[in-house]
């Protein structure tokens, strides 16, 4: 029966076109010009990092470089202005394939996890955009594999995070990689260092792995997408992580169903608005949009209403090769602001596959209300026909109108500044909190829309190699006031704040809403 509810919901009675955002292509002066390089063994990975190590608000960039040095950015810009971005001489490592920010110590300042073919790296920050290179210090194993995946936790009672490395074929293969893929590791901590790794037994080659709390338990549980092209055997996989056990997998006894996608990468968000976090998943061809098929059951059994939602996106919709599609990077995101969540897709052929499209644009698939969504890259501006690969929708001028940078192989990273009007107002908040976990990884956000509350999971991890903390950018409509609270990572649930749009809030579980202005 529930089922039957949630795809009535999604049914709905159609509303009116949503208003399509107008991009400006900003790339030229920008001022981002490190390429993600690199032949064969940078085909997967090439991401983008954004967050604020200059302590002024206004987010970073760091750009992968694959084969080439990868490169930070100082954000320049000034607030509803151009994008513009200064390269520092900070973190210019090669054969890095992605990065996602974490405050691993809690010192309020960001560090950043670096995935690389070879040794993995914790930058640890030091104030002004400077970093030094903790990971031995900290006691982690940066291992020598092919890693394209990262996620991250605090667990119950630990100082420290947890993080989950995911890990491609084995990179000394090259030349007969199939059924080669090797093992994802948990790094758990020991104190104030990272104990030894621990397998994730048997692994299918991960392209993306985020924590979630798939059943409200309260017991974060570890989602991991494989790319079927290299495994033998394999599956998706969701791992139980409970504390003090050992991590092990969900079982098709407990309700999971065997599925085998070119996984590349996840996003999730609570869609249809029943409180459970629902998941986009990447892949080549098509792509899946699962929601929970009976919460009361406690099984993760999943239907799939990709097709029925019109997200499937499994061919290109403009510039005339009709092949399937290839995707990667997937981000939700209110992008017109009218309290709606859309989907941001990045595009590109793997290389020169034949029976893939090479002419592959970006999708950006609009909520149309009724649970179906309308394409609109192509009248926003940003249907790139580029190699692309990770990216980040995020404010980077701090106007409320979200931005978009996407790394391509090979060419230069784009950047696109949101220029028109919005279709509704906005606010932003940022959750900070005193001793471990600052940045209160693991929380929930609940915004009231009316008679029902959207409920936001704060994770790091996710996408395609690329992360983001900062910001949390909430779409409100016609309301001019955000009515949300949050679930901190503790379990306890913070009062209801009723926010003015257009404003910027610092949330604390102890100091409440403290507002913010930039500059």
């Amino acid at each position: 029966m529930r089922t039957t509810i949630a795809l009535l919901v999604l049914a709905g009675p159609a509303l009116a076109e949503p208003s399509v955002p107008v991009f400006a292509d900003e790339t030229a002066t920008a001022g981002l010009t490190t390429i993600y390089q690199g032949d064969w063994e940078y085909m997967v990975g090439g991401g983008v990092a954004t967050f604020d190590c200059s302590g002024d608000g206004f987010p970073e960039v760091f750009l992968s470089g694959g084969a080439g040095p990868s490169g930070l950015y100082w954000n320049r810009s000034l607030q509803g202005g151009p994008l513009t971005f200064e390269k520092t001489d900070s973190i210019a490592l090669d054969a890095v394939l992605g990065a996602y920010p974490l405050d691993i110590d809690s010192d309020g300042m960001m560090d950043l996890v670096v995935l690389r073919h070879g040794s993995n790296r914790l930058m640890r920050g030091l104030g002004e955009c400077r970093f030094e290179d903790a990971t031995e210090t900290w006691g982690f194993d940066g291992g020598d594999a092919w890693s394209t995946a990262f996620a991250a936790i605090w667990e119950k009672g630990q100082d420290w995070p947890t993080i989950a490395i995911g890990n491609y074929v084995d990179r000394y293969e090259e030349a007969f990689p199939w059924g080669s893929c090797t093992d994802n590791w948990l790094h758990r901590p020991d104190g104030t260092r990272f104990a030894p790794p621990i397998a994730l037994t048997p692994s299918f080659c991960a392209l993306s792995m985020i924590f979630t709390d798939w059943n409200r338990s309260g017991q974060w549980a570890l989602r991991v997408s494989n790319d079927r092209e290299y495994y033998k055997g394999g599956q998706e996989q969701l791992w139980h992580l409970d504390p003090g056990q050992p991590p092990r997998l969900y079982t098709e006894a407990e309700g999971w169903k065997r599925l085998r996608i070119w996984g590349m990468g996840i996003a999730t968000a609570d869609v249809n608005l029943d409180g459970y976090p629902d998941y986009y998943l990447t892949s080549m061809a098509d792509n899946k949009l699962q929601f929970l098929k009976d919460p009361a059951s406690g099984k993760p059994d999943y239907a799939d209403l990709a097709f029925r939602s019109g997200v499937t996106a499994h061919r290109p919709y403009t510039g005339g090769d009709l092949r399937p599609s290839t995707a990667w990077h997937p981000q939700f995101a209110d992008v017109n602001n009218d309290g709606r969540l859309d989907i941001f897709v990045a595009k590109g052929n793997v290389a020169k596959m034949p029976d893939f499209a090479e002419r592959d644009p970006n999708n950006l698939l609009l909520s149309a209300g009724d649970g179906t969504f309308v394409e609109a890259g192509d009248r926003a501006g940003i249907a790139s026909m580029s190699v692309a690969r990770g990216a980040q929708v995020v404010d980077l001028n701090l106007d409320g109108l979200l931005d978009l940078v996407v790394v391509n192989r090979w060419t230069p990273a784009e950047v696109w500044r949101q220029t028109g009007e919005p279709g509704g107002n906005w606010v932003q908040v940022r959750l900070e909190q005193a001793g471990p976990n600052r940045n209160a990884i693991g929380s929930v956000v609940e915004i009231r829309r009316g008679a029902a509350v959207e409920r936001h999971e704060i994770a790091a991890g996710g996408g395609h190699v690329s992360g983001s903390v900062g910001w949390l950018h909430f779409g409100l409509g016609a309301a001019e006031r955000a009515e949300l609270r949050v679930i901190w990572p503790d379990g306890t649930a913070g009062d209801w704040h009723s926010l003015p749009a257009g404003t910027f809030h610092i949330l604390g579980p102890d100091t409440g809403a403290r507002p913010w202005t930039p500059g």
